[in-house]
């Protein structure tokens, strides 16, 4: 291991030490506080255990709607073949042991009001707190061509599932010499860097199943996460990968689905297999409990995660714009905490202490090459901000690769076992 990754490990370990203090507040007397989460990912079913672990005295009702949650870090090498979907299923079962409430059922409307969530199944919950972790929505209007129907023939699997499995089964059925073509969408999205793991798992499928196939990126961007690392992974490792920056013509303006051809101002790149991953925008309970702003993403307190348009309600996860904090994971599940001790806290009329947060994302060029980010995050100026970080380093040996995708495999059983284990 380099002198440069164990300085930057030994960095956020210092750092999560710090996050991970979540001060035990007074509560004051009489009923309980009642905390409701809606969405039982990575944000939401965290924020739910650590309520509960921080004052066991608060009422915790998880509202999801899915009796299990499919997970999206490690979903790329379902698609590729390299990993069952099975494996990325988690249950709640474990929740019922540490006293939280879990109602399989879909939020349908908050009274911001009333402090009530109605749900899909006739109940309603009063809460003191409201947290909302809704993930994401796709803009099914944000690219012209491409809608519900459309997303049949050219996959988004940018929530996984079902998707992943029919681009799975694309690519198997894609006869060799066949292009594959890519439409990343601009800024911001789910996993900055996913699109681009994608197509190196995709392009690593390619090399060693069908090699005269051609993969093509078309990218409104000129700019993407880890980008020098993945530029020189695929110089080294997948010449047939052509990535098209925005600035060459690469954002994708319409699709026209029957003729599976993508449409740049450029031009037009005719497709085998078509993965489309448009523009996306908070769950849609954000925009239903008046959450969300125009950007269709939802603005929030740095320090608490409290709504900045509604009072008692804190939004965690991808819905939130959460300043230089990346829509990963990761992120969800240090908001989460972060969060849960901010309520924590008002529910009981403290003040809620500033925190520190952080991220770690990990990418997979190939099944046994990894290359990772973090950063250690903080509020400041009424923002989250970076405060600095690094990246995997550029000039490493196949053996530190290597050993970053066993570190991978290690953050997703950790991330996970937290989260739901």
């Amino acid at each position: 291991m380099t002198a440069t990754r164990t300085s930057r490990r030994d960095f956020l370990k210092t750092a999560a030490a710090g996050a991970a203090m979540l001060p035990l507040p007074a509560i004051a007397q009489g009923a309980p506080a009642r905390v409701v989460v809606v969405g039982g990912g990575f944000g939401g079913a965290t924020c739910a255990r650590f309520v509960k672990r921080i004052d066991p005295r608060i009422a915790v009702t998880l509202v999801e709607a899915n009796p299990r949650f499919t997970a999206c870090p490690f979903s790329n090498l379902v698609v590729v073949g390299l990993r069952e979907l099975s494996a990325q299923g988690f249950g709640y079962d474990k929740l019922a042991g540490e006293q939280i409430a879990l109602n399989l059922a879909p939020a349908t409307a908050v009274d911001t009001q009333g402090r009530s969530v109605a749900l899909g199944n006739g109940t309603r919950l009063s809460y003191d707190r409201l947290v909302l972790a809704p993930g994401i929505d796709l803009r099914w209007d944000g690219l012209p061509g491409y809608n519900e129907a459309a997303a049949e023939r050219m996959p988004h699997a940018w929530k996984a599932g079902e998707q992943t499995l029919l681009l799975r089964r694309q690519l198997e059925a894609m006869p060799d010499g066949g292009t594959v073509v890519i439409s990343a969408p601009a800024n911001p999205f789910r996993c900055p860097p996913g699109p681009y793991e994608r197509a190196s798992l995709i392009a690593y499928y390619l090399k060693t199943k069908k090699p005269k196939s051609k993969l093509i990126v078309l990218d409104a961007k000129d700019a993407f996460s880890k980008q020098g690392l993945f530029l020189g992974a695929w110089k080294a490792l997948y010449p047939n990968i052509e990535w098209v920056s925005l600035s060459k013509g690469g954002k994708v303006t319409s699709v026209d689905v029957g003729a599976m051809t993508l449409v740049t101002d450029f031009g037009q790149h005719k497709a085998d297999v078509a993965n489309v991953i448009p523009p996306q925008k908070a769950g849609h309970i954000a925009e239903i409990a008046g959450v969300a702003d125009r950007t269709g993403w939802c603005p929030i307190d740095p320090v608490t995660f409290e709504s900045k348009l509604q009072p008692n309600i804190h939004v965690i996860g991808d819905a939130s714009i959460a300043g230089a904090m990346p829509k990963s994971a990761f992120s969800a599940n240090a908001q989460a905490k972060v969060c849960a001790a901010a309520v924590a806290k008002l529910v009981a009329g403290g003040k809620p202490d500033e925190p520190k947060l952080i991220n770690t994302c990990y990418s997979l060029v190939a099944p046994d090459y990894g290359i990772s980010v973090a950063n250690v995050y903080a509020p400041a100026d009424g923002q989250i901000k970076d405060l600095g970080g690094g990246v995997s380093p550029a000039d490493a040996p196949s053996t530190t690769r290597a050993a970053e995708a066993t570190f991978a495999n290690g953050w997703f059983k950790t991330i996970t076992e937290e989260v739901f284990g």
